[in-house]
């Protein structure tokens, strides 16, 4: 049984099959998922997603694709959707210069209110981070938050300055991948109670089912990578990532 720390089952990709997956994960391997919300629309949806099944769990918040959009009071909103039970965290938020869907100052500015916000209420943040690793550095040690950055793919060296403020690094079917460099490097260093294991689905399916929709289940071959780069058991990393998952998200009842 694993815990998938970062999923996005409210994606149309699972319009068709939805609560006969998640009932078929719950029963054979999956023993939580977070649910991770990019905009107002999916943090709400994550949290009715969440209300419907006792082993998942919301997280709101507003991605910097849509940093441009928000309305003026969308933080009184996430309160009030946080303020549901089965919120336990605020996310994804931070930065993407990749891409660059909304201005550079608009994301800066929603994400250090949503930085704010989790500071204020005391609730971990899952964060993105693409092409943005100095500003999202110095969000992230101004205001030191507890949380995990999702899809790490830094360098080592990165990776340690991220623990060494106290966060959690997210690791997905990257890891999997025929020219993931620093994925595997940093999945072989970092302390093993710093690691959490995520699919980010419907996207980024590992090897052999890379290219297709991911779910919960295909989280094991990420586990049996990391494991025999770190040359340990399967079963010990996932009781280890589980663990800190639940230390992370405290607010689980598991």
């Amino acid at each position: 049984m694993f815990f998938d720390s970062h999923a996005h089952y409210d994606d149309k990709a699972f319009d068709e099959d939805r609560d006969e997956l998640l009932k078929k994960l719950f029963n054979i391997c999956v023993c939580g998922i977070i649910n991770v919300a990019c905009n107002m629309t999916t943090s709400q949806r994550s949290v009715e997603l969440a209300n419907l099944y006792p082993l998942l769990w919301a997280s709101v918040g507003v991605h910097p694709h849509d940093a441009e959009n928000v309305s003026h009071d969308y933080i009184e909103s996430l309160k009030k959707l946080i303020a549901n039970e089965k919120t336990i965290a605020i996310g994804e938020i931070g930065l993407d210069y990749h891409y660059n869907f909304s201005p550079r100052g608009a994301q800066k500015r929603i994400f250090e209110d949503q930085l704010i916000l989790a500071k204020e209420l005391d609730l971990p943040v899952i964060i993105h981070s693409r092409d943005a690793t100095a500003d999202t550095l110095y969000f992230l040690k101004k205001y030191k938050p507890r949380g995990v950055i999702h899809c790490f793919s830094g360098s080592t060296e990165i990776a340690n300055e991220i623990i060494n403020i106290g966060m959690y690094i997210g690791l997905g079917g990257a890891v999997t991948f025929k020219n993931a460099k620093n994925p595997v490097l940093v999945a072989k260093s970092v302390p093993i109670d710093r690691i959490l294991l995520e699919t980010d689905c419907p996207y980024m399916a590992p090897v052999p089912y890379r290219g297709s929709r991911c779910d919960s289940s295909m989280i094991k071959f990420t586990a049996e990578k990391i494991a025999l780069e770190r040359n340990i058991s399967v079963d010990d990393l996932l009781a280890a990532t589980k663990e800190n998952t639940l230390k992370l998200f405290y607010k689980i009842k598991n």
